[in-house]
This record gives C-alpha cells, structure tokens and sequence, in this order.
C-alpha cells in the first residue's frame, strides 16, 4: 500500500516545530530559535549522496550574506546522519547553518513528498510526486546545473556528477539512498512570527524537475518581498 502523501505547506501556513542537531557547529537547532527575531529561509534537502542537492548547498552558502543582508537568516537541512554530515563537511565547509535530519521527519512536517518507483512501462501523470516508473525515470534526461555537456538520463546524472566529484558514498549514504533516496526537496520563507511567506517545491509539477532548485535571485526576491 503506498503511504498517504503529507499535506503541502502552502503561504500562510504555520510552519511546523523541529528540533535538530546542528552538523557545523555545537548544540541543536530549531525553529524556535528564529521566532519573534528575523525571517528565516529553510531549504530542506536530500542527503549528501545527492550531487545535485551538494551543488545547491554550495549556492546557498554563497547566496547566504545577500540574505543576511537582507534581513533573512538561512537554515540548511539535510537527510544525513550528523556525524558522518560532520565528517563531509570538515573538509567542505558551508557558509551556512546546516542540521541533520536522518529521517526525513522535517521534509514529512513540511509536506514534502517521497515517491514510490513503480516497476513496469508507465505510470498515470496523475500520480506524480506519489509514484513514478522505473521506465519513466530511465527516460528523463536532466541537467540542472548546466555543468553537463548534454542532458542524461538521471541517475547517468548522478553518477557522472558524483564521479567529477570524486564521491563515493559510504555505507552510511548507501543507507539514506535505500530508505529515503526518492525524496524531495525544497525551501520555505518564515516570517518572524512562524508563519510560512514563501515556498519552493522540488519538482512539484513534473519528474522532469528533480533536482533544480531556486536561483540566487529567486532566494532574493523572496527575501526582499517579505521586507515590503
């Protein structure tokens, strides 16, 4: 039986509560840390397998000052167990506030979905971001950071970035890959008082946008809209 998709966080919404361990410095995060202070970006991501989702860290640490200075605060979160997240990055360090999430219980809370590969030829349109087929995803070809020469099928993607990279997932990644590797990502504006002003889904219409993500001046004007 698949599971119930959660509920999307719309504009407007309450976001939900989380608490974390911090990955790049001491203690926990949670939401409560940015209540009543500043505007809060969240971008909720897939575990450090993911090139795609790597790159778009690296993104945000540099897009990171321009927020600030913008009067928003920038919080990373990433489906990796926190210590072997500490370990990526002691030699990779963000510009960034980063959290782990191993559980992908803040994506869930958030109303991010993971899809279910279907074996088989086909899968109605109308199931997607429920399920997707394993025919379907052979046949996307994707290059979201451009950096490619032409567009692969997606998990050629993945393996030709990851490759470049020199990434070798660990057992660990390996793990996150099986149980949560289908699941997507995406970034919430917060105002002070918790309420959710902006929203960016991964690939909320079609498979064909796994694993792009808001440009710098998306981030920004989200930002400086909130600021009006």
């Amino acid at each position: 039986m698949t599971a119930i998709p959660p509920r999307a966080i719309h504009p407007g919404d309450r976001a939900p509560a989380f608490t974390l361990p911090a990955v790049n410095r001491d203690g926990i995060v949670s939401l409560d840390d940015y209540r009543g202070k500043r505007p809060v970006l969240i971008g909720l991501f897939r575990g450090i397998h993911c090139p795609f989702c790597r790159r778009q860290l690296v993104q945000l640490g540099t897009t990171q000052p321009k927020l600030e200075a913008a009067g928003v605060d920038t919080l990373a979160i990433v489906n990796t167990p926190v210590e072997r997240a500490r370990l990526y990055y002691k030699y990779r360090p963000l510009r960034l506030l980063l959290a782990s999430d191993p559980e992908v219980a803040t994506h869930r809370a958030f109303g991010l979905p993971q899809f279910e590969l279907i074996p088989g030829e086909t899968v109605d349109e109308s199931e997607w971001p429920r399920k997707l087929s394993m025919a379907t995803i052979g046949a996307i070809r994707v290059n979201p950071t451009g950096e490619l020469p032409t567009p692969l099928p997606a998990l050629d993607a993945i393996s030709e970035l990851n490759r470049r990279d020199g990434f070798v997932p660990t057992a660990v990644d390996e793990q996150m890959i099986a149980t949560h590797g289908t699941q997507l990502g995406g970034h919430f504006l917060i105002d002070p008082d918790g309420v959710v002003r902006w929203v960016q889904a991964e690939a909320r219409d079609r498979p064909a946008d796994v694993g792009k993500f808001p440009s710098e001046e998306d981030l920004l004007s989200a930002a400086r809209a909130l600021a009006r």
